[in-house]
Parts: structure tokens; sequence; C-alpha cells
């Protein structure tokens, strides 16, 4: 984190923003923000901008479009940095977040026997009401200025990828509330523009938003729904924090603000919403009424989610505040802006995780290419034999966790710091028949490579120190191959068009293939013959990407390999044989089809921009003010579609 970040927050008391002008503000005068006065198209011009910055070296910087077609600002990439989601949050680390968060739950959770230990609790408890949001009376900042007509294209909503279903609403703070118990939530929900006055309403099935759907269609009631957009970025991040049910988010607001935050009354439902927001969106949700086709959208995964029945958001009011700026992100491929907001909620929520149910956790890792649920590194403090195994399910079944669809769980000092190192001991030393580990259970919505809808497998894998009673064989050392021996495997098996061998070569027993799979390939009878061979014998792990993916990216190889495969499925171990010799796991990471996999689903294309996008963006870079030309990254992703559609043919 720059110095001038931590000197700004840890020497000056922070005072929390009032809406997004204040942050934009701060960004400018440390210089983590750049306008661009040029006139841009929120139709794909404007994500392809920001595509190439974000997937710059720490983030690249926030962007404030001043000239898109509508009278309000856009920011975006706002977050895009641990620097910057810092700011936003006003702490000058994550882990002091979770640090302070922390030693709430230890104070709360401490004894208090005695009358004194219990009048020792009072200002703390004092300080958490200070947090607990409050309703304020009459018109908020937020409703300074109300539309005579809600129009939503006068914001400057963005389409974002060349096939998504139009454009889309992508940083809402979408309030509901639980018709039963009356609890407020905040989530965060895209939001397809239809019309001036309607919206789709991404809710998934696992989400508090959809259970409030259930909640009101069963009762026979229209639902209320307010969007909140812009305000204190803290706002933003409760909506993706992966809080209890019953846990108001604006409560999370306060004790990140260190400010209760106030609350006003809607102008046309009954929901509260952030005095200082800078935009509010008001309607309901008719759950009578016919769900409505939505998307597609190319999404966090890297890949389309496609279309899907979804329910219908109608527009009662638009009020905004005077110089509102209208807040937006993009995902798609990894890095994105949301990595940084995932990597604050893997540093903030740690603490009650250890607390609540994990003890033994330690450190939490969700790598940006794992787009959040695909993959996740544990490191424990390990006391007795199958400890590691024990993490694993509690943490399948510690919330938004359920959706961890590959877990290697380690008990490394320090293991992320040298991620290569951390690699290498992990290969070396687990033994694919006994230290992995296979499960199933509720898939994200969006992950495209289960054989069924939202539910799927997962893998474990056991990378800690063994105890005698874990122990099953004695361990001998594995004398890897040289990568040479691998020079003509391309000549000898024509379904292979591409090798990567650099990880052998710096003692990782990993073989990455890049394969093209032609009319009648079957992945069996290529893994039957490549286990034939007798340098193969001695890798532990090998892995099958599409020809088309540059095997040479290993960040992109873990991205695709991580968010195609359905692990039981896709995942196959082989027990040695002889002596001198290793145990195999071989990885289809291959994109599944109906004819070579029995696959049955739609399978999506990955996130790029068109050509004529990339183009025309090329030739008007210098227009925009951002320094040295970055090639488009989806240069890179391109080779793997197939066709123009979200769907790949």
């Amino acid at each position: 984190m720059k110095l001038c970040v931590a000197f700004y927050i840890t020497n000056i008391d922070f005072m929390p923003y009032n809406g997004l002008n204040d942050f934009v503000g701060l960004l400018e005068r440390e210089n983590e923000l750049i306008r661009i006065s040029q006139k841009v198209d929120t139709v794909l011009e404007i994500t392809e901008i920001v595509d190439r910055i974000s997937k710059s070296p720490g983030g690249g910087k926030a962007l404030l479009f001043e000239n898109n077609g509508t009278a309000f600002p856009l920011l975006i990439n706002a977050y895009g940095s641990e620097s910057r989601i810092c700011l936003a949050l006003g702490h000058a680390s994550l882990g002091a977040i979770g640090a302070e968060l922390e030693e709430l739950f230890k104070q709360l959770a401490g004894p208090a026997g005695t009358l004194l230990d219990k009048l020792k609790l009072l200002p703390l408890l004092s300080r958490i009401a200070s947090w607990m949001p409050k309703k304020k009376s009459g018109k908020g900042r937020c409703q300074e200025i109300v539309m005579a007509t809600p129009d939503l294209t006068k914001l400057p909503v963005l389409t974002c990828w060349p096939a998504d279903g139009g454009p889309f609403v992508t940083l809402p703070g979408v309030v509901t509330r639980d018709p039963e118990t009356g609890v407020r939530n905040v989530g965060m929900y895209r939001m397809q523009i239809f019309g001036p006055d309607t919206t789709g309403m991404h809710w998934h099935k696992h989400k508090t938003g959809a259970r409030h759907y259930q909640g009101y269609k069963n009762a026979g009631k229209k639902m209320p729904v307010s969007v909140v957009l812009g305000g204190d970025p803290a706002y933003t991040y409760a909506a993706t924090a992966p809080l209890p049910d019953q846990i108001d988010e604006y409560m999370l607001t306060g004790f990140l603000r260190k400010k209760k935050v106030e609350l006003v009354r809607c102008l046309t439902n009954d929901l509260e919403v952030p005095d200082d927001a800078d935009i509010v969106i008001e309607g309901y949700v008719d759950p009578a009424e016919e769900l409505a086709w939505e998307g597609p959208f190319g999404d966090h995964t890297g890949f389309y989610s496609l279309a899907d029945w979804y329910p219908k958001f109608h527009v009662t009011c638009i009020s905004h505040r005077k110089g509102a700026i209208y807040p937006a992100t993009i995902v798609g491929i990894p890095p994105q802006e949301d990595a940084y907001i995932g990597l604050a909620t893997e540093k903030i929520f740690l603490a009650p995780m250890k607390l609540t149910m994990i003890p033994e956790l330690k450190d939490l890792y969700l790598p940006a290419v794992g787009v959040a649920h695909n993959l996740t590194l544990a490191r424990i403090d390990k006391t007795y034999a199958g400890q590691a195994l024990k993490t694993m399910n509690a943490m399948w079944g510690a919330g938004q966790m359920m959706f961890n669809k590959i877990m290697v769980v380690t008990d490394q000092a320090n293991p992320w710091k040298d991620m290569e190192a951390f690699v290498r001991k992990v290969s070396n030393e687990i033994d694919p028949v006994h230290d992995i580990i296979f499960s199933s259970g509720p898939m994200d919505v969006l992950d495209h490579a289960s054989s069924k809808f939202a539910f799927g497998s997962k893998m474990g894998i056991d990378a800690t120190t063994k105890f005698p009673e874990e122990m099953n064989v004695e361990s001998t050392e594995n004398r890897l191959p040289g990568s040479e021996l691998f020079d003509n495997i391309a000549q000898d098996i024509p379904a292979i068009k591409s090798v990567q061998t650099s990880l052998l070569d710096k003692g990782i027993s990993v073989l990455i293939l890049g394969i093209e799979k032609e009319q009648n390939f079957r992945p069996a009878i290529l893994t039957e013959t490549l286990l034939k061979m007798s340098a193969i014998q001695r890798v532990k792990f090998i892995l099958f990407v599409d020809a088309a993916l540059p095997v040479a990216n290993l960040d992109a190889v873990v991205w695709y390999v991580t968010g195609n495969i359905d692990p039981r499925r896709d995942c196959k171990i082989f027990e040695a044989t002889q002596a001198g010799e290793v145990s195999h796991l071989v990885v289809d990471g291959t994109r599944k089809t109906a004819q070579s996999d029995g696959f049955q689903r739609d399978w999506p294309n990955p996130v790029v921009s068109s050509a004529e996008t990339i183009s025309m963006v090329d030739r008007r870079w210098p227009e925009y003010g951002l320094g040295t030309m970055i090639p488009s990254p989806s240069l890179i992703y391109s080779p793997l579609k197939r066709g123009e559609g979200a769907i790949s043919e």
C-alpha cells in the first residue's frame, strides 16, 4: 500500500464520506483517479477501456468519465486496488479491520460473571449502539432532485460486453425487507434495463432477496424495493458482504464508518435509504407477475451467465442529490475490480469464521483467478489427525463458502508470500490417492461446469503435515522427469497441440497440455495413452486445457481449469502400481460438449470484447489521457470463443 494512504488514514481522524464526491476528491488528492473529459460511449467502449486499466499492475487507477452522454459523471474501478479499497473503508489496512472485529468478538464473548465484569462491557455496548442506523425525519440529500417522470435511460448505465442482453446496473445496493420479521437486507444484484421504468432483478435462489421475494409471494403482496447508488463507499461494500441473514448491512457500515447511518423514508414506498446516497431508485416487484427473460451477462466468472427467468422491478421514483455521481463496475475474466472487494471480505470476515466455527483457521486466501468461489486456500494450526478434513467440511457449511469448488488446506507458515514455494511443497508432498477427497453440495448459480444447475461436486486437498495416523505408506523421493522428455509428445499424440513444462523445471509436479478436441475425441482414451508413457509415471498432476488457451499464462490456466471442472466428473485419480511411480490426478479443464463429454447443458463463451470495439479504443487511446496504450486483454482470450453469442457453439 502506498505510504501516503496509510499516513492519511492513521494520522487524521477519518470522517465518513458525504457521498461519492467526497471520495472522488480524496482519490484525486492521492493521485488515484484519472478524469476522462472526452466523449465516451456507455455501450462497450467504457468497458474496453476499464478492462485494460483494471488488469494493469496493482489494478490501475479509478476512472471518472465526465462526458458519457448523460448529466451524471460515471465513476468506475474506484475500489480496484488494495490502497483504494482501504481508502473506501477508512482504514490503513484490511487486516486492521479484521483485527478490530476479532477483538470486538472476543470482548463480547468473554466472561462477564461479576457485576464489575458486566459494567466493563457498558462502554463497548455504547460504542456498538453508536453504529446502529437511525431514521431521520424529512427529505434527505438523496431526494434533493426528483425526476418528474422516472427514466432510467437518463443514467449512464453500461452495456458491458458484446453478447450482453442489454445495459445493466452493476453496482446497486438493493434494499428489501423480510415480510415476516421486518428485518432489512441490502444486497447486490445486477439489474438489466428493460425500459425507462422497468428492470430485471437478478437475485439467485440462495440469496436473501430471493427469500424475501418468496415470502411476499406466499403472502400475495407486492414487494417494495429500493436501490441505492453511491453515497459512502462503505454502503457499496456492505451490500456485497457475506453477513448472516438477519444482520442489517447498515450496522456493518456503521462499524466501518464509526458513525451510524442516517436513513430517510423513500418517497413512494415505506423503505429507508441512506440520507447521503447519490441516487435512489424506488419501486416494487410484483410476485404475481410473470417472470422476465433476463440476460445473458458477461459475469465475474469470466464467462457469460446465460439468460434465464427472473422477476421484474417496476420503478416508481428516481431521486438524486445535486452533483450526483453514478457508480459502476465491470466484471469478466480476472483480475477486475471485484477482486479487491473480495480481498476486503477475505480479511474482514476471517475473524468471525475463526471465532464461531473454525478456531484453528489462521489465514484465508481467495486468489483472484479463482473468481471467489472456485478456489480457496486455507491455513490452519494443526494439532490432530483429520483436522484439515474437519476444516473443509466446516467451511463448506459456512454461508457463501458453501459454493466453494476446490479447497486446499495447509499448515505451512506464511504460505502465500512465496506462492511458487507453496505450490512446490503441495505438489511434492501430497498423495493424490489419500490426500484428496470429493464431496457434493450447492454450487453457485453462475457455475457453468456442473452437470446440474446449482448443484455439483467439490474437491478438498489436504496439504498439511501428516500425523502418524494419517500416513498410509512410507514417502519416497519423487524424481521429476526432465521437461525435454515431453518435447515430442505432440508429435506422438495428435490431439495435443501445446505443452507447458515450465513447472516441472521449477520442481513442481504439474504438466499442462493444450488439447484439440476433434470429432471423435474422448478424454479417457487420451488419459490411457498418456499413462503408458514412462515420463508421465513420475508426474502427479496432469491438466488438460483447450489448445486455444495460452498455456504459458499460468494465471489463465488456473482460472480456466477451476472454472471448467465439476471435480468428481472431471478429476480422475490413478494409483501408482510400481516402485518409482507416483499416483496421478488427471484434470480435464477443457470446454465440455455433448459429443465428447456427454454434457447436456449449454456451455457459455468467455467474456471478451469485439474486434470492432478493440480497434476503436486502440485508435482513440491517445484522446483518453491514459498514458501509453495498453493492449486489449481480450486478444489473449478471443481464440477460445465458439461463435459470437453468449453460448459456445
